[in-house]
């Protein structure tokens, strides 16, 4: 796609901004850039490159505040860059990001402000496709991950600090559907999908909170498998910003409504021939 080229006379003196990003990842390779694969990152940058808010995203200093992998999506991603274009970026990056990917905040900020450092806490939520019998049951088990633990059982570490601190874990039902929420200072990867099929499996009336003490104290002879990305949703970045708000375009809106019939479509469907 050829680059915008029209001339901006007027420049204003860099500026570091952030953004709150939302996407539905469905149709990422995860957030982080990869080479030949579609990514949040990558379209974020071409994005900005096309409407000349930076030439080199190193030099911007294009930072996101934590990776998602493929399938997983987000409404509180905090992507932060310096411009000497601010007003532009505001006003036009919603009109040029694709429509699965759009800003719901924008926030002036210090020229250090680095978006994964500065990070207070991260909050996931999990969505589970399958009702569990006992939520209670999970609620309760879900409590023994609160605190600094040992979380090696619950995630892939690939030579990382295993210990992590879990500030607040909840389990809750909405319209249907019932949700685990994890808020942390850091995670593991895969560590909330690991942590949700655990807790499914206890919900499930298959393992009781012997299991999740198990998985805490010491060595499994078979790892647990991550839960579907499909359910996942990085719901919040808590950097201390008080966010100003940037209206959704039409066509994302537009977007989003269009996979939710879509997928309301296939749900008809199956129960149909479910039933035939």
């Amino acid at each position: 796609m050829a680059k915008d080229q029209t001339v901006h006379a007027t420049r204003a003196a860099p500026m570091r901004l952030a953004f709150r990003v939302s996407y539905l990842g469905s149709r990422f390779f995860g957030s982080q850039m990869q080479a030949g694969c579609r990514t949040v990152e990558g379209d974020f940058i071409a994005s900005c490159q096309h409407l000349d808010l930076f030439s080199d995203w190193r030099e911007a200093g294009f930072l996101f505040s934590g990776r998602t992998d493929r399938g997983v999506h987000a409404c509180g991603q905090v992507v932060a860059f310096t411009t000497d274009a601010p007003a532009r970026a505001i006003q036009t990056l919603n009109l040029r990001l694709p429509p699965d990917c759009w800003c719901t905040g924008y926030a002036e900020m210090p020229p250090e402000f680095h978006p994964r450092y500065d990070a207070r806490s991260r909050t996931y939520r999990y969505y589970f496709s399958a009702t569990p019998r006992d939520v209670a049951a999970m609620e309760m088990a879900a409590q023994l991950l609160v605190g600094s633990h040992n979380f090696t059982n619950f995630a892939r570490i690939r030579n990382k600090n295993p210990w992590r601190n879990i500030l607040r874990i909840t389990v809750g039902e909405e319209e249907g559907f019932t949700y685990l929420e994890v808020k942390a200072e850091s995670f593991l990867w895969h560590q909330v999908r690991c942590i949700a099929t655990a807790l499914f499996q206890v919900g499930a009336g298959e393992k009781d909170e012997t299991f999740i003490i198990s998985l805490l104290e010491g060595d499994v002879q078979r790892a647990l498998q991550p839960a579907p990305a499909e359910g996942l949703i990085l719901w919040e970045t808590d950097c201390g910003i008080d966010w100003m708000p940037m209206p959704v375009v039409r066509r994302s809106v537009t977007h989003i409504v269009q996979v939710g019939r879509h997928h309301a479509l296939m749900a008809k469907v199956c129960n149909v021939l479910r039933d035939t």
